[in-house]
């Protein structure tokens, strides 16, 4: 069945910077759009970021652009998402997600997305 497993939170100050993975097996993970998602307590899931299978178009969030990346290695069935210079309201948990099927579209709405991971905790203190 199809795994999505994160690494990488932590506890960071603000202004610091972390890198999460999310290492995905049991799905054709070249040909498929990936998510960044994240969802601070009590909000809602927002959508972070997005990168197509080749890694050529990306797509984020207006609050993280010019600090966060996403990248993807589809030798290692590895998407990435490099964050600096954190703020403490990015604290959240960030989930990784694919889409359900091979697909040249960069989709951000949470919707789109069938497989998600567990989950991996980020906190940034002020």
């Amino acid at each position: 069945q199809v795994q999505l497993v994160e690494y990488g939170g932590g506890l960071v100050q603000a202004g610091g910077s972390l890198r999460l993975s999310c290492a995905a097996s049991g799905l054709t993970f070249s040909r498929r759009t990936m998510g960044w998602f994240r969802r601070a307590t009590g909000k809602e899931r927002e959508f972070v970021a997005a990168i197509g299978w080749s890694g050529g178009t990306t797509k984020y969030a207006d609050s993280v652009l010019g600090r966060f990346t996403i990248s993807r290695d589809n030798a290692k069935n590895t998407v990435y998402l490099q964050m600096k210079n954190l703020k403490p309201e990015e604290t959240a948990v960030y989930y990784c997600a694919a889409v359900p099927a091979s697909t040249l579209l960069v989709v951000v709405a949470g919707s789109s997305y069938s497989y998600w991971g567990q989950g991996t905790q980020v906190t940034v203190s002020s």
